[in-house]
């Protein structure tokens, strides 16, 4: 799954929530493929020798990992949403596709620590609360704090935030 993550073609992964009684979608969206990154696959055990595929091994894809801008909903909650926002979310975004995956993985962690705050507008000391969390994903990354400055500037420069003054941001509006 890793090295399928690298490739160039990785695919775009939709997922769809269903009411069988009502026959009706509950949820529908897609993961675009730029928000695949190590940290969200998790590798299963192998499978026993006894199994027909002995040693086999598979793995999860932790979509709580994911931030929910990385999460495009067409169907919410059984209302289909507006195809104007739909396109404009996903627009939002595409600039991950241009970076690496190291990058990528940095740029998406920042942004579940910015979506995980719960506010629009926000300082740098709130996102500076996620050093812990961000050092253990990044164990030989020394400079975490530069680290997230670095990121916060990307995002606002590829749009994603925008920066209010010194040491303060504001997210950005979804399409």
């Amino acid at each position: 799954m890793c090295e399928r993550l690298a490739s160039s073609n990785n695919p775009n992964l939709l997922l769809l929530n269903y009411d069988l009684a009502n026959r009706s979608v509950t949820n529908a969206f897609i993961v675009p493929k730029h928000f695949f990154v190590r940290e969200i696959i998790e590798k299963r055990k192998p499978l026993a020798a006894t199994a027909r595929r002995a040693g086999w091994v598979g793995c999860n894809i932790l979509l709580s990992q994911i931030p929910a801008s990385g999460k495009i909903y067409f169907v919410r909650n059984g209302r289909p949403q507006a195809k104007a926002s739909v396109l404009s979310q996903w627009k939002r975004t595409l600039f991950l596709r241009e970076e690496s995956a190291e990058t990528r993985g940095w740029l998406i962690e920042v942004m579940k620590c910015v979506e995980s705050i719960g506010k629009t507008e926000f300082n740098l000391n709130d996102v500076y609360a996620f050093e812990t969390e961000l050092s253990d994903i990044y164990p030989n990354n020394r400079h975490v704090r530069q680290k997230i400055r670095q990121q916060l500037q990307v995002l606002r420069d590829k749009g994603f935030l925008d920066f209010v003054s010194r040491g303060y941001y504001r997210l950005r509006k979804k399409g």
